[in-house]
């Protein structure tokens, strides 16, 4: 860790970058690189990139609120639509034009297919009720949903094409209208909200 640590000061003294952030880092690794940027003087990172979406909330929720109050590290989450299963274009199995249908994504495409796989999907459709009364898309709604996080400091988007492109920056506009009421009717549907494990009583 201090090699890696060291490295990316060099980098940055040497005026090649100005920051350095980590990507599915733990928590813990993410303290070690802290604590010896302290220890040495050395620069340390400034966010994780971690995943986050409707279906994969613990570390974001849980950890890394702690690890930015605790040193300030930022949060930049990606895949806010779980390689495209919160679209809503994998209800009725895989399109032959679907990134799970090309060669190399068979790991996608199992999941997508497997027993969770379609729970996923049944819960996807109760969410498209929500994202109708709203007036947005499913994608729509799962980025607004992501950036309604104030731990995430920003989402990292893919698209395809343009239109794609602008339809994902539109989320903007529905972030604002996902109120406590409809977040709530969002996680009894998932049904996979983290909750903190309590501390042991010690009498």
């Amino acid at each position: 860790m201090e090699e890696i640590v060291r490295a990316f000061t060099h980098v940055i003294n040497q005026g090649q970058a100005m920051y350095w952030a980590t990507s599915r880092w733990s928590t813990m690794e993410i303290m070690e690189a802290y604590s010896v940027a302290r220890q040495f003087n050395l620069i340390p990172p400034i966010a994780e990139q971690p995943e986050y979406h409707l279906f994969q909330r613990e570390k974001v929720e849980l950890q890394m609120p702690e690890l930015y109050h605790k040193i300030g590290t930022g949060c930049m989450t990606w895949s806010p639509l779980a390689c495209g299963i919160l679209t809503g274009k994998y209800e009725d199995g895989v399109p032959i034009y679907s990134r799970a249908a090309l060669k190399g994504y068979y790991w996608l495409k199992d999941r997508i297919l497997s027993e969770e796989g379609r729970k996923q999907q049944a819960k996807l459709r109760e969410l498209s009720t929500i994202a109708e009364k709203l007036g947005c898309s499913l994608a729509q709604l799962s980025i607004a949903w992501c950036l309604k996080n104030e731990t995430v400091h920003c989402v990292l988007l893919g698209a395809s094409t343009v239109d794609q492109l602008y339809e994902n920056m539109q989320s903007l506009q529905f972030v604002t209208k996902l109120t406590p009421h409809i977040l709530s009717e969002i996680d009894k549907i998932l049904g996979n909200k983290p909750v903190r494990a309590r501390e042991p009583v010690t009498r």
